[in-house]
């Protein structure tokens, strides 16, 4: 099979199911992957992950280019116009590599029919770019590569700053570690890495955090297998510094996997942690974490809106309710978010977020803490489910967040927006209950 071809085809076989709407990347990109030496592996994802972060620009292309849309059962073909455009328009390879590859890949579906039609598509584009650019780049969707209903929050939330935001969501994230200083501290790990030839720096608000200047498996990293560190971008890994865990508190991760900010406030402060999850199939990954990083908690398979099934009656010193959202933050991360979420999730996502706040702030002590933490950028999920919960629960007092130097203050916390140079989107707000409020 020549160079990239079974990228090219691995990476069709990924992309299928996102494009139908059916699965995510990260449930189809490992069986895709299974088998390919790491080049085309590294490869498979890398086409895979271009086509979703293009794909309102991509799409805009193969509707100049295609005569009729194709039918659902040539999605296949789709998706391997898709990969050979995103590469004509990235120009990380020959024009004529992208073309003739895909050409020989398609072979390969067994439709006689798609060589002819991809090679027409490819080369027309070849010969058209810029003009096709150009009519992508007067249009807001394609020119941002953001479907229109996700455009037009992000626009309406943040009217100056959108144009920044869209750009560093099209951008490959960096790769930042967190360090485990129950093994090691940080000066000493950015040594390590500087012995081993790889630059790193200290992140600018986590405590805990060190960004790579260039990305790789981090499994490969010193003292991974011995729990030194873990991938955690830099806004995740400021939840401890919200939360005041203090030696002994009792602790709920209400929405806990796959277990990252768990193995976090363990890795902080030796606490009682109880770890929730409603996906069992979720809980795998926590279960690993926390073995490789030597830590114990209590993992519960249950759904946190439902403590009558789970609750032992004994309240909480501290909650933690990373809520389940949009992950509007985290599209760099995960660009398929693009394919796969719709305008209509958002209201059912904070009716769940609300029910989720309703149901876990009785389970606080007087005086204990909730921080509620999301990957959104969207107030829908951030300010309008907090507008509820603190109507119905005045003994909830809002903790100020004002001075702490990162993201900007909004009605209840404080909102990191994804930037090229930084961190992820995130949105934090912590409340104490003080029932003398009530």
């Amino acid at each position: 099979m020549s160079e990239g071809l079974a990228a090219r085809l691995s990476s069709v076989q990924a992309l299928v199911p996102v494009l139908r709407q059916e699965a995510s990347l990260s449930a189809t990109l490992p069986p895709a992957q299974e088998g390919l030496s790491s080049e085309d592996a590294a490869l498979t994802q890398a086409l895979a992950f271009g086509v979703c972060r293009f794909y309102p620009r991509l799409q805009f292309y193969t509707q100049k280019l295609l005569q009729k849309p194709l039918k659902a059962r040539d999605t296949d073909v789709l998706a391997l116009l898709m990969v050979g455009l995103y590469q004509l328009q990235e120009k990380r390879v020959a024009d004529y590599a992208a073309i003739d590859t895909c050409v020989e890949a398609s072979k390969k579906l067994k439709k006689p029919w798609a060589s002819k039609l991809l090679n027409a598509c490819l080369r027309r584009f070849q010969r058209e770019e810029d003009e096709l650019r150009a009519l992508a780049d007067n249009k807001e969707s394609p020119a941002t590569a953001h479907p229109p209903w996700l455009l037009k929050k992000i626009k309406k939330a943040y009217p100056t700053q959108w144009h920044a935001i869209c750009a560093a969501n099209n951008q490959q994230p960096p790769l930042v570690l967190r360090i485990n200083q129950r093994k090691i501290t940080r000066d000493d790990y950015l040594k390590v890495l500087n012995d081993a030839g790889l630059a790193a720096s200290a992140t600018a608000w986590s405590p805990w955090g060190i960004r790579l200047e260039e990305a790789c498996n981090p499994v490969h990293l010193p003292g991974f297998e011995k729990g030194w560190l873990s991938v955690q971008d830099e806004a995740a890994q400021l939840t401890p510094l919200l939360m005041d865990l203090q030696p002994g508190q009792r602790v709920l991760d209400a929405c806990c996997a796959p277990g990252g900010k768990t193995t976090h406030l363990l890795e902080t402060q030796d606490i009682e942690l109880l770890a929730l999850d409603s996906e069992e199939k979720r809980l795998p990954r926590v279960h690993d974490n926390l073995k490789r990083l030597q830590l114990d908690a209590q993992v519960v398979c249950a759904d946190a809106s439902e403590p009558e099934a789970w609750w032992d009656g004994q309240a909480f010193d501290r909650i933690l309710l990373d809520a389940p959202c949009s992950a509007t933050g985290v599209i760099r991360r995960h660009p398929d978010i693009k394919l796969l979420r719709r305008d209509s999730d958002i209201r059912q996502l904070a009716q769940v977020q609300t029910k989720l706040l309703e149901k876990l702030w009785p389970l606080v002590k007087e005086g204990g803490r909730l921080v509620y933490a999301t990957c959104s950028l969207l107030p829908e999920e951030n300010q309008q489910p907090l507008d509820a919960f603190t109507y119905q629960h005045p003994d909830a007092q809002r903790i100020p967040l004002d001075d702490l130097g990162w993201g900007q203050t909004t009605r209840w916390g404080r909102q990191l927006l994804p930037s090229e140079e930084a961190t992820d989107g995130f949105f934090y707000a912590a409340f104490i209950k003080d029932s003398s409020q009530s």
